[in-house]
């Protein structure tokens, strides 16, 4: 995706690096010798968006039902509150960690096979799939941090709250865009604003990417169990390579057996 040089929407693209795809403004001033400095300059003063009305809210919420077809609309409460429902992709590139000897239903019936999966004494990692998906049925002042957590307990996950970050895709210009909600975003408005089509908004689960890895935010058996996984993949991965040269070895040699027998 290319940024322009002077300003920067703040999104990044599906191939992008999420620690690359953040962006502040910049714009670059240059000064007239010849001009004088104006006098009297007042930067003008963002205003706050004002709240919606509980009308305006109940208007949002009628016509987002109109488009709703999976019978998951929302309920508008006396209050102004209002209760629906948001879907969350899992894209979890590391293990979680789990108490050991407890797998819930939720998680086996979405791993089905665990083929990389470590446990010590206390707890059992291994890889969600990346393509899980997971229905919550909120409030509208469900923050996203409470909504991480409610992921977490859902699937017995016992790693650090702060390790996950939830995303909002959407696509724009014909490409994928991600961008980072802040923990006191509330995704139920965002779904609202942005109607039933998940096309055109969905949220995204993934590791809380701030640069390097904070190491020190394992726990000794998180770290452990990582230690073990990466052993058994790149057990996994020798099989492989040996595998594939030796069957090239073998066509090889059945290639030179055959030449033996042909004239020169």
């Amino acid at each position: 995706m290319t940024v322009d040089s002077s300003m920067s929407s703040g999104y990044c693209s599906l191939d992008e690096e999420l620690e690359d795809c953040f962006f502040t403004a910049k714009t670059t001033f240059f000064r007239n010798a010849q001009s004088r400095p104006s006098k009297n300059v007042c930067k003008p003063v963002e205003e706050t968006p004002r709240p919606p009305t509980l009308q305006e809210i109940k208007q949002k919420i009628d016509s987002y039902n109109s488009r709703e077809k999976n019978c998951l609309g929302m309920k508008l409460s006396e209050d102004g509150t209002y209760t629906g429902f948001i879907k969350v992709h899992l894209k979890l590139r590391r293990p979680v960690t789990v108490p050991a000897g407890i797998r819930p239903q939720s998680i086996y019936d979405a791993i089905k096979e665990v083929n990389l999966a470590a446990t010590t004494d206390k707890r059992t990692s291994f890889y969600l799939p990346l393509d899980a998906i997971k229905q919550l049925h909120i409030s509208s002042t469900t923050t996203v941090s409470e909504v991480i957590q409610g992921l977490l307990r859902k699937f017995m996950v016992v790693d650090n709250p702060q390790k996950f970050a939830l995303f909002k895709r959407i696509h724009k210009d014909g490409q994928v865009l991600f961008q980072k909600l802040s923990i006191a975003d509330c995704p139920l408005y965002l779904r609202l604003l942005a109607g039933p089509d998940t096309d055109v908004l969905s949220f995204v689960l993934k590791e809380n990417e701030t640069g390097e890895v904070e190491w020190d935010a394992f726990s000794i058996p998180e770290l452990q169990n990582f230690l073990t996984i990466l052993e058994k993949e790149e057990q996994d991965k020798i099989q492989q390579v040996q595998k594939k040269y030796n069957k090239f070895r073998q066509k090889l040699e059945e290639a030179l057996r055959e030449s033996q027998g042909k004239p020169g």
